[in-house]
């Protein structure tokens, strides 16, 4: 059978050697996969783009688990480069990544794929749905790119970022990020044996961790907190989910104020559940915080960051709302139910959901990085909060699915206890009044064009 071509082209309005050189940063893979996509990066050998570079992704097929195994085969230099498959799910997969000069501050970005299913003439019947999956993922890769690189790729100052909590769902997207626009990023981990070069140990419970190991550092951000919304809270769960915010910034906020040369920002984590029930009442960075569990778990995590502020270090408490992403959180847990149709409101759906994309969550955060007038509560979240109605019809048009199913308020209490009451039932109407009088732009104002860019609709 012969091979079928994919093809997609984009005009980046930057040089082509900015446009080529991007691709070569450690992130670049991983700022270009879709979150939604059932691929993991596990391995790599070699640098950046160069013949010979190997890399291996955890992926699955139809649940299935396998390895997908890809060599870099051709270079040339602001012309293209070109990985295959050595071991995967296709019967022919030779990727072509070509670069076109339109003058001095335009260029093409061409991707060429060259690809055969497993199964020969079997395979033929899926041959349309592997064309619209590839437009789907290159979609995705050529708006993230063009974006990256007009917007915010090597428009600032570099600077060495420490990021703690790097592995979560927002750490492990933002990692990728800061890298291919220009930083450099150290990961705290928690594992002493076979530490990379980009990463420097600490164990936050023992009071663990010698910030002066990583030499020079212009930027804290601290992403530390197991996730709130698995289970119901025992007594011991609450205590985990308080220890697993403020032990790692009491300690993170110390060992700042001691350096010699402490860094100029410190971004702590920190939640809109600070605000409590607050009905159809607009919340912003003024209001006070709520009576409940999360409200004060918010309030001690935040006291916590305030050590840093004392030494003089920008500090920032990032009030982060519901980050729409696939790869994680509450997006991730409804994908599901709403595609097979079982979408569901929450009670009678008048509580306020406060969501922001994941892409302008990371924007979010740079922008923070960037501008020094910045300094205190800041919420991350959307401009227009919507109902719990509003968001379940929402999701279910983008799905295209319906979602007329209730989970009443008896019940939702009944199967989580507090942790329902407070992460399902509780109304947030949060904005962002700080993010949006320091300039900042958002890419997502609306919902239903947030759901498609983060789901690939």
């Amino acid at each position: 059978m012969k091979d079928r071509i994919f093809i997609k082209k984009t005009t980046i309005n930057v040089p082509v050697e900015q446009l080529f050189a991007w691709h070569a940063r450690n992130g670049a893979i991983l700022r270009l996969t879709p979150p939604w996509a059932p691929l993991k990066l596990i391995c790599r050998r070699g640098n950046g783009i160069d013949k010979g570079v190997q890399v291996w992704f955890q992926m699955s097929l139809f649940k299935i688990p396998m390895i997908w195994k890809a060599e870099h085969i051709a270079y040339q230099e602001n012309v293209l480069f070109q990985d295959h498959q050595t071991k995967g799910p296709f019967g022919k997969w030779v990727h072509t990544h070509l670069f076109h000069t339109q003058g001095k501050n335009r260029a093409i970005m061409e991707d060429q794929v060259a690809y055969k299913l497993p199964l020969g003439v079997l395979s033929l019947p899926f041959y349309g749905h592997a064309k619209r999956q590839l437009a789907r993922v290159f979609d995705y890769r050529h708006r993230v790119l063009k974006h990256d690189l007009e917007q915010r790729a090597d428009k600032v100052k570099k600077q060495r970022i420490l990021i703690s909590g790097a592995t979560g769902t927002i750490g492990s997207i933002l990692v990728p990020f800061l890298r291919t626009c220009g930083h450099e990023v150290i990961r705290l981990v928690r594992d002493p044996s076979n530490l990379a070069e980009d990463e420097l140990y600490w164990d936050p419970y023992n009071d663990i961790l010698d910030m002066e190991k990583a030499g020079p550092i212009d930027a804290v951000i601290n992403l530390n907190g197991v996730d709130i919304s698995r289970g119901k809270w025992t007594k011991d769960r609450k205590q985990l989910i308080l220890d697993s915010r403020v032990s790692p910034t009491t300690l993170l906020a110390q060992k700042m104020s001691e350096m010699t040369k402490p860094p100029a920002i410190f971004i702590s984590a920190s939640a809109i559940g600070l605000y409590g029930e607050g009905q159809d009442r607009v919340l912003t960075e003024k209001d006070t915080r709520g009576d409940s569990f999360i409200s004060s778990v918010c309030d001690q995590w935040e006291i916590a960051s305030l050590k840093a502020e004392s030494a003089k270090i920008r500090t920032v408490q990032l009030r982060i709302g519901v980050v729409l992403t696939p790869a994680g959180g509450a997006l991730a847990r409804m994908m599901l139910p709403f595609s097979l149709g079982l979408g569901t409101r929450l009670s009678h759906g008048s509580q306020y959901m406060s969501w922001i994309s994941m892409d302008d969550a990371l924007s979010g955060i740079l922008h923070i990085l960037e501008n020094k007038a910045i300094q205190g509560p800041v919420n991350l979240t959307a401009p227009h909060p919507v109902t719990n109605k509003e968001f379940t019809r929402a999701l279910g048009r983008v799905f295209s699915r319906p979602a007329f199913f209730v989970l009443p308020r008896w019940m939702a209490i009944g199967l989580w206890g507090s942790m329902g009451k407070e992460t399902l039932l509780t109304s947030a109407r949060v904005v962002p009044e700080k993010l949006l009088k320091n300039g900042f732009v958002f890419e997502h104002n609306e919902l239903v064009p947030a759901l498609k860019d983060m789901l690939g609709k």
